[in-house]
């Protein structure tokens, strides 16, 4: 068994991975300590592996474009009264090799080894390829 397991969401309404990063930056999303979070319905019952060096990997547009690690899960109750799980990560994103994903709802467990790579530092800089042509490339083994 791997000793820590990471999770996959849609980033619905985000258009690239800078995208993402602002919305982040934005009050609204981050908690009261200021590091983002993203609020959801279901509170993992694999919460120790996550927090044993997990991450949640972010599709955009259909692909899988980068990554968040998560530090904590925190109880937040609204004002239905129903406990929800918030998700709090690292503000920092990680590029990922792209990954072609489809559609599904809320968040599924990722296994590391299905887990797309880091990309190397000096590649996160460059001027990135569309992500589905960099996702296409990556599925015929070019990266």
């Amino acid at each position: 068994m791997a000793k820590f397991i990471n999770l996959i969401k849609l980033s619905v309404g985000t258009e690239s991975v800078e995208g993402l990063q602002d919305w982040h930056d934005r009050p609204r999303p981050a908690g009261e300590d200021r590091t983002p979070r993203h609020v959801t319905r279901m509170w993992p019952k694999r919460e120790a592996e996550l927090l044993n060096g997990g991450s949640i990997y972010w599709v955009i547009k259909g692909v899988v474009q980068a990554r968040q690690r998560i530090i904590r899960l925190d109880e937040v109750i609204r004002s239905d009264g129903i406990r929800r799980c918030g998700l709090i990560f690292e503000n920092k994103l990680i590029r990922v090799e792209n990954m072609t994903k489809r559609p599904f709802q809320g968040w599924r467990y990722l296994r590391p080894e299905d887990a797309p790579r880091d990309l190397p530092e000096h590649r996160s800089r460059e001027e990135q390829l569309p992500p589905q042509l960099s996702a296409a490339l990556a599925d015929i083994g070019v990266r």
